[in-house]
């Protein structure tokens, strides 16, 4: 089989989503103009999918068939009572004034069909079938181009999806594909490649290639988002302060500098994941998941954030202003006159046994470390893959900010976590591995061969969590 260029012609009534489906098919928010109001699309747009690095498959938007039932009528008055092929009548219709006239907007997508290889016919699957559907299908049906009808926005709760399936049995079109452009499926995508590849021999080599790279991108996307997150998880786990206990001045600005560092390196995170997976802060809002205008709305360190993401609190974390960090006590009968002024009450008191040289050093000079504690570096961990998951079910056609409870809404039922991974725990010990400060002039410390390593192992487990299926417990670790 030769594994050329596969030209597609996608079209439909007005406004069922063809824009859409090009958009979700290209992994591109920004290609043509989505609305909810109809005839958005005047005119052919054409762009090309790459697999491989190189162009396997070029999709053409085409305007909406907007007057199907007149069309019908004149394709038959054409035949004037005759029996002709109806290929024929169309190209007949296309060298007439009609198709500059009263069907110019038909004549520009009939056309496409003619010079391309499958016609993809996008149907909004929560309209009910109408005559115009019909008369779409037979006008299209004449033009002699394979036809694989496309049943976009299934997973809406209205969504006819049986009703549609029975409705193109009648019509003789039984490669129907099931793809909705809004919440995305991998499998979907691959089965409506697969419906194309049923009637398209001369270009199985093609789809074959288009299905396989597919698959490899994602594999690779995810790979992707774990390291980002375990990168970050490594930078925070490692992120410490030392304070000292004689001046709570000092204390105070401490606290709010670690709180500030940590949550600007966890908005780079999202940044990170959005380009990533090819969206803009644009596409984050909803209430599951708190992000406004790209950023999380909800307070890395607020008590209510562990509470919505079902997180408990342990013993040794800090409260009151202190809530999220722990301080790990290096001064044997330290006073702590001066945290209680800025209103934390601390636990995870650390012995001295455990100590490395640094904190020897530092324990000699009356000072403590100050770290995020356990719990909020799982509500760190936790909130990224729940924003990966979001990412990787979002179509790039979507308008809606995008939500963690649509389809369904998620339960996270609030659990005892276990310890955190070996990696965070190695993290915890190695000040030099987070990057949250103290950088070169390029923005970076030199990364230790040991570190990368730590992110590596970290990333598997992070990656198994984002592909656990929907109803399974998504809480890091």
């Amino acid at each position: 089989m030769s594994d050329s260029m596969l030209t597609v012609a996608v079209v439909g009534h007005t406004n069922t989503g063809k824009t859409s489906l090009m958009r979700t098919l290209m992994r591109d928010a920004g290609f043509g103009e989505v609305s909810i109001h109809p005839a958005t699309t005047r005119h052919v747009e054409g762009a090309a999918v790459l697999a491989n690095g190189r162009k396997v498959m070029a999709l053409y938007d085409t305007p909406g068939l907007e007057d199907s039932i007149g069309l019908l009528e004149h394709l038959d008055g054409l035949a004037g009572g005759r029996r002709a092929d109806g290929i024929e009548l169309v190209i007949q219709f296309l060298d007439s004034p009609k198709a500059e006239s009263d069907f110019a907007q038909e004549a520009k997508a009939l056309r496409q069909v003619l010079v391309s290889d499958v016609a993809l016919y996008v149907i909004d699957a929560r309209d009910r079938v109408l005559g115009k559907h019909r008369d779409e299908l037979e006008i299209l049906g004449r033009c002699a181009t394979p036809i694989v009808p496309v049943l976009n926005f299934t997973a809406f709760d209205d969504a006819k999806v049986s009703l549609w399936r029975e409705h193109l049995s009648r019509v003789n079109m039984h490669a129907v594909a099931e793809f909705d452009t809004v919440v995305f499926d991998e499998v979907c995508e691959q089965r409506l490649y697969e419906k194309m590849r049923t009637l398209l021999d001369a270009h199985e080599a093609t789809l074959n290639t288009l299905i396989e790279d597919r698959r490899r991108q994602r594999v690779a996307v995810i790979k992707a988002s774990a390291d980002l997150v375990s990168d970050l998880l490594i930078d925070a786990a490692a992120y410490a302060m030392f304070v000292p206990m004689s001046d709570a001045g000092q204390a105070e600005a401490a606290l709010k500098r670690l709180r500030n560092d940590v949550c600007a390196r966890e908005q780079r995170c999202v940044d990170q994941l959005l380009e990533l997976h090819r969206f803009s802060s644009d596409d984050c809002e909803s209430e599951a998941i708190p992000i406004e205008n790209g950023k999380w709305g909800l307070d890395l360190f607020a008590p209510e954030a562990l509470k919505q993401f079902g997180i408990k609190v342990g013993g040794g974390a800090a409260t009151g202003a202190a809530i999220g960090f722990v301080l790990e006590m290096m001064t044997a009968g330290a006073s702590l006159g001066a945290l209680t002024a800025i209103g934390a009450a601390v636990g995870g008191v650390i012995g001295a046994g455990r100590s490395h040289g640094r904190r020897l050093m530092r324990r000699a000079q009356g000072e403590t470390e100050l770290r995020i504690d356990d719990a909020t570096l799982r509500l760190l961990g936790t909130r990224q893959i729940m924003l990966t998951r979001a990412l990787l079910r979002r179509g790039h056609a979507a308008q809606q900010p995008v939500s963690m409870d649509q389809p369904r809404r998620l339960n996270l039922p609030t659990v005892s976590a276990p310890k955190l991974p070996v990696t965070l725990q190695q993290a915890r010990n190695q000040p030099a591995w987070s990057r949250i400060a103290g950088v070169d002039s390029s923005g970076y410390r030199p990364l230790a061969p040991a570190r990368q390593d730590a992110v590596s192992a970290l990333a598997k487990h992070v990656g198994e969590i984002i592909q656990r299926p929907a109803d399974a417990a998504i809480q890091f670790p």
